[in-house]
């Protein structure tokens, strides 16, 4: 029975075989045996008796094939945030047949080893003893072929065909064993997209073409065609091979043919003589109507070679575009006409399948997505994409930035130095030909010793090779003499542990900044290296689609903890209000480029979601590239096109009486100079009515940016109540259109707290108030909000960086506010239900209350949109009874002076009138103690009125006192720059009285790791001239988790000296966010 079996599977397969034959090209798609092969020590001979099949194209995970999922699985990538391993909170999904993990997607099955795939193939009466090729058009990762048990070959290519010359096989049946293993036995990196299980997984299979090609034994086995515009010619170089004895004569034909309509250009015939390998170049004229290829026109040549010799032939076509893409100064060209780069990445995102597409039909749908969003230019992170993408790129017209497969350590002589210089000449020779492959890069972000000498190495080699686009070294640094183009991490808006001293968060709105300075350090193009990175809450609607090999398990994750914190009904507006903030950032980072005079372009990170790395939600697009119902394609497009009116305003916030002013440019890269254009701007009231209105021109645009139209000067009403106006520039008659919004506020408003009484601390005396009926508006003192187990709640304007899962939680963990405009508080404030520029002034100075100990039907008036690790409901401005009085706790700062705040005065006036008016009729009631239970002491150092004594050392912005000011938000730091002193580094402090202490309190900078100390020791002291011997010696751990330090016995002094010996890295510097006294008794505040 098992023969029989056998037999049967195996005439199936040679009828499949023969019905899919057509011409030269047998097709091998269909059912083929399989086995995996875990411990890696199979054999053809194995696979003769195997009953298991699987289809190709496609991948094991397809078919169902490998391991469960379990908490021991032996991922590919690297995982920052390793809470999911031993907190409580991830327990459940860590058992057995149920396991889901937060940091990616999650395969349905997960095998790293070799895999056999195994089948009979017939090979044709009519093509016995002619040459056979097996073409596997993208496999993953290394295969190995054997005919009849005979080995032939291995490849291992990541990003290019496997091609097998098979030699002459007879007529009839032959067994044909292809073996793949995905195993990374080259180190590229295992975060590099070509392999990782963070984005596409590291998959076992074969997709695309599986293909017999029979062929004469003399044939064309490369064309390359290298435009030159100028000239109207281009010149192609053929690569011809014989197999035959001797030298032989033969006939080379080249035709072209216009892909879009136009005249062709005349055929071409010579003669040639061949003898092994032969390499012919031939000039040939496009004609004097050539049509050129660029992101407007995408023009395209379909050339076909074609050689005859006796008997034997062989012909092959491709595809090409008559363009020239370069640079002029730090600007890049197409065609001698300056171009700008508006990009995104794409980093083998594919949640259905696992692996990339590779009909052309999907990548025409990707990219016309990204044409809509009003981008011209995909980066290829760490990977490089199939044939039909590059078809599909030639045809839509985007401009492709391609990389070898890598995110490694370069330089050192591994193996992935020479393997990296063999996939470089992979990509070159097969994908060379696009006119959409435009930029090239070894990788992302190398590391090594000797990196910038072996890359720039390699940029020289592929310039002499091939000059039909530019090279770089790597994308995000280093900066060579080689790169005819820079990728780096500035200019934009929010580096890697920027956090809340970022331009975004730290500077007040305005829309002038530029990095001019930046560019000008550079003599070729820069690109700015994955900008943005703001992120967006989930969007659990989409959980539906992940219907393939990977599933949003980590989405599932986050609804449950949302359920839990009783807030599942605001996940929809979670999504909504963080969408609109998220748009408002990637708004702002890419006009501070476009307002950059001779700016070279931009990479996104990103238009759609990354699903791994802890699950970064960068996108105002899903993983599948389809709107969430934030921002549509047309809105997107207005400040994201080849050409978007700018506009300068020093500020968004104005006071009447004030004049408002902007100087209007424009960013133009379209296929020409506009000309006679009138551009008219209009300045509106929130009902759409005209405020004032005005005409630039008619004028003629050129190409380029950083071109000035015009000035607008707006006299501003002394208004009486706050007011939010936009203005508008448009081209007339064209669809070119921006807007910005702005306010305008009282100059001057009267206070009036009325019958409410405003504190800062939630004590006896306020607890009294409430009980006899008092209103009370609590607006608590800086540093006194309780955290939880994750620190204090650090709260910036923009939405989060990245994630906080791989950023080890950098600031700001919050994305951005939710509020009810029609809320009566809030009805003197202009506001939409989403943060917008003004917000900036209130999130500055505020403190993000945790109230999930509250009872679940209370909801604050303002909410700050927790991050979906946490979900936290999270409070600026909540109201409640409390006893007999009512309550409404601001963690927005509505104190101190007010006179140059008019955004915090509006605020405070609007709560006040409310708290005075009837409305005021909080619906939810409170204990005191729950109250008291969102806050804690001030910092003793604070109550004491502690000062700096002495430190060896502060960097300008990062003073001392910043260790004691009761803000986790400011740091001290040592000096860092022009030189860095080494430790040790002390601190010492004047408590102002003597105080027996029993420990300390440290917090370390929550925003990144530099700085972070490892050893330290403490004295304390009546005498800081004499302080006496070591009270306590310990060491930190290595988190940026709030320590206590407890003395082993309590010590008595008013000076504090705090020491550090050692930090962490090898760093010279030391920081420090919060250091605090715990006294033996808590010290009392002065009521």
């Amino acid at each position: 029975m098992k023969s029989m079996a056998w037999m049967i599977a195996a005439l199936a397969m040679v009828i499949m075989v023969g019905g899919c034959q057509s011409g030269n090209t047998i097709d091998l798609s269909g059912s083929w045996n399989f086995r995996l092969d875990p411990k890696g020590t199979g054999t053809p001979q194995d696979m003769t008796a195997v009953k298991q099949t699987i289809h190709l194209p496609g991948s094991t995970a397809q078919a169902g094939y490998g391991d469960d999922i379990r908490v021991d699985t032996a991922w590919t990538g690297d995982i920052v945030d390793r809470s999911w391993f031993t907190e409580e909170q991830y327990e459940p999904y860590r058992k057995e047949g149920q396991v889901k993990v937060p940091f990616w997607l999650t395969p349905v099955k997960h095998y790293v080893g070799p895999a056999w795939y195994s089948r009979t193939i017939v090979v044709p009466a009519t093509r016995e003893n002619t040459r056979i090729t097996l073409f596997l058009e993208r496999c993953h990762w290394e295969t190995t072929v054997w005919v009849d048990g005979r080995q032939v070959g291995m490849r291992n290519s990541l990003s290019t065909p496997h091609e097998y010359d098979l030699g002459k096989l007879s007529a009839g049946k032959h067994k044909l064993d292809v073996r793949v293993d995905n195993t990374v036995k080259i180190d590229v990196g295992v975060n590099a997209h070509s392999v990782s299980d963070h984005t596409q997984s590291n998959w076992n299979g074969i997709v695309g073409k599986i293909e017999l090609r029979a062929g004469d034994p003399v044939w064309i086995d490369d064309v390359q065609v290298y435009p030159d515009v100028k000239n109207k010619t281009v010149k192609v170089r053929v690569s011809v091979v014989s197999q035959t004895d001797g030298k032989l004569d033969g006939l080379i034909t080249i035709t072209a043919e216009s892909a879009n309509g136009g005249k062709s250009p005349k055929p071409l015939t010579r003669g040639f003589a061949s003898a092994g390998t032969t390499a012919l170049e031939i000039d040939y004229p496009m004609g004097e109507e050539v049509r050129l290829w660029d992101e407007f026109s995408p023009n395209l040549y379909r050339l076909t070679v074609s050689i005859t010799a006796g008997n034997l032939k062989d012909r092959k076509t491709i595809t090409f575009g008559m363009r020239e893409f370069g640079s002029e100064g730090t600007q890049f060209t197409i065609n001698g006409r300056k171009t700008y780069l508006r990009g995104t990445l794409e980093c083998a995102i594919f949640p259905r399948t696992g692996y990339p597409p590779t009909d052309v039909g999907e990548w025409e749908r990707i990219l016309k997505v990204a044409k809509a969003h009003g981008l011209n230019h995909i980066r290829f992170h760490s990977w490089c994409p199939p044939e039909a993408a590059f078809e599909a790129a030639d045809k839509v017209g985007v401009y492709y930035h391609v990389e070898c497969g890598a995110w490694a350590t370069v330089g050192d002589g591994k193996p992935q130095d020479e393997f990296l210089r063999l996939e470089a000449d992979r990509i070159l020779k097969a994908y060379g030909n696009h006119p959409s492959f435009c930029m090239m890069a070894y990788g992302n972000e190398p590391g090594g010793k000797k990196q910038n000498e072996y890359l720039g190495g390699l940029v020289e080699s592929w310039k002499a090779k091939d000059n039909r686009r530019l090279y770089t070294s790597a994308a995000g640094w280093p900066i060579l003499p080689a790169n005819q183009y820079n990728s780096t991490p500035e200019p934009r808006i929010q580096a890697w542990g920027g956090g809340l001293a970022s331009r975004i968060n730290a500077k007040a709105p305005e829309t002038t900044t530029d990095y001019r300075k930046i560019i000008q350090r550079y003599s070729v193009p820069t690109v700015s290296h994955e900008i943005g990175q703001w992120c967006v809450y989930p969007n659990f609607d989409e959980i539906k689609k992940y219907d393939g090999v990977l599933k949003a398990y980590n989405f599932d994750i986050f609804r449950d903890t949302l359920t839990a914190n009783h807030m599942i009904d605001q996940a929809h507006d979670f999504l909504l209000a963080s969408g609109k903030l998220q748009t408002l950032c990637y708004k702002e980072d890419i006009e501070s480029l476009l307002r950059t005079p001779g700016d070279g372009g931009f990479q996104l990170l990103d238009l759609h979601d990354f699903p791994g790395q802890g699950t970064a939600l960068v996108g105002v697009l899903d993983p599948f590239w389809e709107e969430k119902g934030y921002v549509s394609p047309a809105e997107y497009h207005r400040f994201c096109c080849e050409t978007v009116p700018l506009a300068r305003m020093s500020k968004r916030v104005w006071t009447g009486g004030e004049t408002f002013h902007a100087d209007v440019e424009i960013a133009h890269f379209g296929p020409k100079p506009l000309e006679t254009a009138k551009i008219k701007w209009t300045v509106r009231t929130e009902d759409k009515s005209t405020y004032s209105s005005g005409v630039f021109g008619p004028m003629d645009i050129a190409i380029g940016n950083g071109i000035v139209l015009g000035a607008i000067d707006v006299p501003l009403k002394k208004e009486t109540v706050a007011r939010k106006l936009n203005l508008e520039v448009a081209i007339e008659g064209t669809e070119y259109a921006n807007d910005w919004d702005l306010w305008v506020y009282p100059a001057k408003q009267a206070i009036d707290a009325g019958k409410v009484r405003m504190v800062s601390r939630f004590d006896s005396q306020t607890i009294k108030a409430l009980e006899n009926g008092e209103s009370v508006l609590l607006v608590p003192a800086t540093g006194t909000v309780r955290g939880d187990k994750y620190g204090k709640v650090q709260i910036g304007f923009s939405s989060i960086f990245w994630n906080t899962a791989w950023t080890a939680r950098q600031p700001p963990h919050t994305l951005g506010i939710l509020c009810d405009p029609k809320h009566p508080a809030l009805s003197q404030f202009p506001t939409e239900y989403h943060s917008n520029w003004q917000w900036w002034y209130l999130i500055q100075d505020s403190q993000a209350i945790i109230m999930n100990d509250l009872p679940p039907k209370l909801r604050p008036i303002v909410q700050a949109v927790d991050d979906w690790f946490t979900n936290r409901r999270l409070g600026l401005v909540f109201e409640a009874r409390v006893g007999k009085g009512k309550l409404i706790v601001s963690g927005i700062d509505l104190s101190g002076d007010l006179s140059n705040r008019p955004v915090t005065r509006q605020m405070l006036k609007g709560i006040l009138d409310y708290m005075n008016s009837r409305r005021f009729d909080p619906a939810v009631s409170l204990e005191a103690a729950q109250i008291k239970a969102l806050f804690e002491p001030p910092a003793a150092m604070r109550v004491l009125g502690n000062k700096v004594l002495g430190a060896d050392s502060e960097a300008p912005n990062y003073e001392a006192f910043k260790a004691i000011d009761g803000n986790p938000m400011t740091i001290w730091h040592t000096q860092f720059e022009p030189t860095q002193p080494d430790y040790p580094h002390e601190l010492s402090i004047d408590l102002g009285r003597s105080v027996e202490i029993r420990g300390l309190s440290y917090l370390p900078r929550q925003d990144m790791r530099n700085g972070w100390i490892r050893e330290y020791e403490v004295f304390v002291s009546d005498d800081p001239a004499n302080w006496g011997g070591v009270v306590h010696r310990g060491s930190f751990a290595r988190n940026n988790n709030r320590s206590t330090i407890t003395f082993a016995k309590a010590a008595t002094g008013r000076y504090v000296r705090f020491v550090a010996l050692k930090g962490i890295d090898g760093q010279k510097f030391a920081s420090i966010a919060e250091l605090d006294v715990i006294p033996a008794a808590q010290p009392e505040m002065e009521e």
